[in-house]
């Protein structure tokens, strides 16, 4: 297809990387990551075929949540820099190609936000309907209780003016009220003023809580008619911005999400919670077909739209959708010790260790990663295998600082680390960029070049997908097809080496497959069927074409 539509739509086949600027680089030795060291950092991304770095939080913030607990947003928090680094963190990313998007968290504050204090300070302040209140805490739904570890309510007393407010996740973030004009208005200048110093778009946080019915209100907008207003909005200022969603629903639920319209007018883009969690399901069985099915159940969005597939995120390794007795599967396959557990409903793991270290299940993961139809969203440190420390609280075991070469804190920084590094095992002295550069069999060099196939098979991302029938449950095989161009992927989730045949539709003898990932051309017989061989825990990626097109195969002389 032509480079021309992929470069329209950048957001449909791009490389997403995740970084945390407090863990991922210190430039000026506090110990602390910030944005003079990610831009001495930011050629790794460009070697790595990054084109679009995602930024969690770096806001002012008490940092009781991650940099989720803000009091400015419109600002950055001093420990990260200033302002001026901020621009010449976007500058130096454009000038290498790379867009760059942010953390969009607007569902609540801090409750030291100004516009708490204010809200607070009396039941008749300018702010106080910038929040939500009641007289008496309103029913909860325990299952709506997002930390049952640490809340057991969604409503906190406030002494000073004796009402309750609502607070969705922790007691110190209290919840915004978007069924007030002025908060939405405040929110579309949010964005604006951001996309005016460079972003190309923002991860909405928990989308479906921005704008929820917690009272009764007969202001609140239509959730999708207010995502549509913003997505409007965005196109004024930039008709290349996108929203990426984090959408946790059935998909049913979720395709709303996406906009009324054929082409798509509300989230650009959502993250794919089911296939993820099925593809842990898959890995513990050793059979493809949990990930099939959702694959197969999975709707099409939106021309314009767009699916964002992952492994890993920054929060918890949430099981969510999976049944009590698949979760335990899970459980017991990955996180078979109670403390690598958390919320009765995730892990708090990294994937390499959940894997044990196995470096043929590991690379077969992400050649899924980078081949399922969607775009790619990376967290950072999966590119070397970094592993989580279980010593740390909570989901932030898996935060640790980026480990850059096997020497003092990991080339993090020159002072110690505000936040405990990985050891052992994962630690830096053996999971590092600068080694991994430089040895042809790393992970890093295999995620590399995974990056670059895709690039280079837009059909992925772009193309109507099918998942075939490859005769074997533990294989799970798909093709993707647009403009005339064909690229199939196999992987092999069993521990044994398997035959697959394949009927391809459409196909037969004057076409070829030429292997993208190992040597080899795989013929297609006249009625359309193509044999080949998987090794254990296998993947290959093949283009179909006429022998005169085909890729170059090292058999060839």
């Amino acid at each position: 297809m032509r480079l021309s539509q992929t470069s329209e739509l950048w957001w449909k086949n791009a490389v997403i990387y995740c970084l945390d600027i407090e863990t991922y680089a210190d430039g000026n030795a506090d110990g602390i990551g910030d944005f003079q060291g990610a831009i001495q950092r930011i050629d790794h991304l460009d070697r790595l075929g990054v084109t679009c770095i995602w930024l969690m939080p770096f806001f002012p913030t008490p940092d009781k949540d991650d940099g989720y607990d803000i009091v400015d947003f419109y600002s950055i928090d001093p420990r990260l820099g200033t302002l001026g680094d901020f621009v010449e963190f976007m500058r130096v990313a454009r000038d290498r190609g790379i867009r760059v998007i942010a953390d969009l968290v607007v569902n609540h504050t801090s409750d030291r936000h100004p516009w708490f204090q204010d809200a607070r300070s009396s039941r008749d302040s300018e702010r106080r309907d910038w929040y939500i209140w009641s007289d008496k805490p309103e029913p909860d739904d325990p299952k709506g209780v997002v930390f049952p570890d640490q809340e057991d309510s969604l409503w906190e007393l406030d002494e000073g003016t004796g009402q309750y407010y609502f607070h969705r996740f922790y007691k110190f973030q209290p919840d915004l009220n978007t069924a007030n004009p002025a908060v939405r208005d405040e929110i579309a200048k949010i964005l604006g003023f951001w996309m005016e110093l460079g972003l190309s778009g923002f991860r909405v946080d928990a989308v479906p809580f921005l704008v929820e019915r917690v009272i009764d209100s007969d202001t609140l907008p239509d959730p999708h008619s207010y995502f549509a207003e913003l997505r409007a909005f965005m196109n004024r200022r930039d008709g290349g911005a996108m929203l990426l969603g984090e959408v946790n629903l059935p998909y049913d639920d979720l395709l709303t999400y996406f906009g009324s319209t054929p082409l798509g007018n509300e989230i650009t883009m959502c993250f794919d919670f089911i296939s993820m969690q099925r593809t842990y399901l898959a890995l513990a069985r050793g059979d493809a077909r949990p990930l099939a099915d959702s694959l197969r159940e999975r709707p099409k969005p939106p021309k314009d739209s767009q699916w964002a597939s992952f492994i890993r995120n920054h929060d918890e390794l949430t099981l969510d959708k999976l049944t009590k007795e698949e979760r335990e599967e899970v459980f017991t396959a990955f996180a078979p010790d109670e403390d690598m557990r958390i919320f009765d409903r995730g892990i708090r793991r990294r994937l390499p260790p959940m894997l044990d270290g196995d470096q043929r299940r590991i690379r077969l993961v992400y050649s899924l990663l980078f081949s399922l139809p969607g775009t790619p969203v990376l967290f950072y440190g999966e590119e070397i295998g970094m592993g989580e420390n279980l010593a740390i609280e909570g989901r932030a075991s898996v935060r640790t600082p980026m480990q850059w070469t096997p020497n003092l804190h990991g080339g993090f920084s020159t002072a110690e680390p505000a936040i405990p590094m990985t050891s052992g095992a994962y630690g830096p002295e053996q999971v590092n960029v600068t080694a991994q550069r430089r040895d042809p069999d790393s992970l890093l060099i295999w995620i590399t070049r995974l990056v670059e196939q895709y690039r280079e098979c837009p059909e992925f991302a772009w193309g109507d997908y099918d998942v075939l029938d490859a005769g074997e449950p533990a294989v799970l095989a798909h093709r993707a097809d647009i403009d005339g161009g064909t690229v199939l992927a196999a992987h092999n989730f069993a521990d044994r080496e398997i035959e697959v045949e394949l009927t391809l539709e459409g196909l037969d003898s004057g076409k070829v497959l030429t292997d993208l990932l190992v040597d080899g051309t795989i013929e297609i017989s006249g009625d359309g069927r193509a044999r080949f061989s998987m090794e254990p825990y296998g993947c290959r990626w093949f283009r179909a074409s006429t022998p005169e097109t085909a890729p170059a195969d090292s058999d060839q002389p």
